[in-house]
């Protein structure tokens, strides 16, 4: 079984053909799908598309991009969507200081909201880092203990991942491990156990090869997982069956 501890299927990218893109990932094994909002319109789409298939889950919370539209009901209204049974994890949250769609300091203010809400909720945290390494272990140093979580298409060195590990999140794996040059994340996969590694597409982007130029999707997890496997010297299968079993345990799916 495969898993994609990942996409982003409620983006308009899937809207013609969705349920297509679905059947495709089960075909190719992907058994466990986690589809991530990034805004309170894409959380609602989520948890739908959840509620729909039944290998499917969602994750809600406010991208780092879109946290400058945050408003009073914001917060109020990801706490009532929380409840749904197919809700798993609060994210995508955290810094994007490559882009800087939003402010940088709004970005910070409004990650620290989004943490102590975590919290209050009590969901496992997705986090979003590009080009904010220091500010986001920083502010994560702050609640250790306090939540579990993953660091999504993890971008740092091993020192960093290191210092993820040590506050007890897991470091998921994108298709960029397949790109050329992928030496610094190649390193990072080949130091961190198995047992603390997960797989992603964030699909639609992130194309692994030998699909790289096409729209990302589910099935294609497949690809960063042999990559993986090759890097830590196991089976595709024992690695795809180990990163499954850590997908459910971090989001606590039965």
């Amino acid at each position: 079984m495969l898993a994609d501890s990942h996409a982003h299927l409620e983006m308009n990218d899937f809207d013609r053909d969705r349920d297509e893109v679905i059947r495709r990932a089960a075909e190719a094994g992907v058994d466990l799908i986690i589809t991530v909002g990034t805004t309170l319109d894409d959380c609602k789409k989520a948890i739908a598309i959840a509620g729909t298939f039944k290998n499917v889950y969602a994750a809600i919370g406010i991208h780092p991009h879109e946290v400058k539209d945050i408003d009073e009901v914001t917060y109020e209204t990801i706490k009532s969507l929380s409840k749904s049974d197919k809700v798993v994890a609060f994210g995508e949250i955290g810094l994007d200081f490559f882009r800087n769609l939003s402010p940088r300091d709004v970005q910070v203010r409004r990650f620290e909201e989004q943490l102590d809400l975590a919290g209050e909720i009590g969901l496992p945290i997705i986090i979003h880092d590009r080009d904010a390494h220091q500010e986001t272990l920083k502010m994560l140093g702050r609640w250790k203990g306090r939540h579990r979580g993953v660091i999504h298409c993890f971008s740092g060195d091993y020192r960093m991942a290191e210092k993820c590990l040590d506050m007890g999140f897991f470091i998921s794996v994108t298709g960029a491990i397949t790109f050329g040059k992928s030496e610094k994340l190649q390193e990072v996969v080949k130091k961190v156990p198995v047992s603390r590694l997960l797989l992603e597409t964030d699909a639609p982007y992130l194309t692994p090869h030998p699909y790289r130029g096409k729209r990302n999707e589910p099935a294609y997890v497949i690809h960063t997982a042999k990559k993986v496997a090759e890097i830590k010297g196991v089976s595709v299968e024992e690695l795809t069956s180990l990163t499954y079993q850590n997908t459910k345990d971090v989001f606590g799916i039965k």
